[in-house]
């Protein structure tokens, strides 16, 4: 039984497969479940709709006060601008970094997304936070020469 699907929570699993349903029961059910963490590696029912993109589920947990700060959601997001407005307008740490030292921004310039450096440095990430390796997102936009990110990001810093 417990090997099913890995040692997912019943809602971390419905967050992540988008049933809406499921995560609206569990969560009227016992309002604990918006912030409980999964056995395997933590991630939270927010985490699991960010990772996915399921903006329904996003803005439900938001609503229900999750726990924005719980882990690092951002730099987990599925990178799509409506996710990280909402998690942003919901107070989330901008610069809070993974198990990496990576930021959103880090990994906004490494996947080249122009649409959310800017969201993100007007959010005030900061672009000389460097990760585990010593890397910055500045050092990552001119390691891959990208030209029009490093400037914005040198704008900002």
């Amino acid at each position: 039984m417990m090997h099913s699907v890995g040692h997912y929570r019943p809602i971390c699993q419905a967050a992540y497969q988008n049933d809406f349903g499921q995560v609206w029961r569990w969560v009227r059910e016992d309002s604990k479940y918006i912030n409980i963490q999964d056995g395997f590696n933590g991630d939270t029912p927010l985490i699991c709709a960010c990772r996915r993109g399921h903006l329904r589920i996003v803005s439900f947990l938001l609503r229900r006060n999750a726990d924005v700060n719980l882990k690092n959601q951002v730099s987990k997001t599925k990178q799509n601008e409506t996710l990280v407005r909402m998690l942003l307008d919901a107070g989330v740490d901008v610069n809070a970094a993974d198990c990496y030292g990576c930021t959103a921004l880090y990994y906004a310039c490494e996947m080249k997304n122009q649409t959310l450096i800017p969201l993100l440095l007007e959010a005030q990430a900061d672009p000389t936070i460097r990760n585990k390796n010593g890397e910055s997102s500045l050092d990552i936009a001119r390691r891959l020469k990208f030209s029009q990110i490093e400037l914005m990001l040198r704008k900002a810093s």
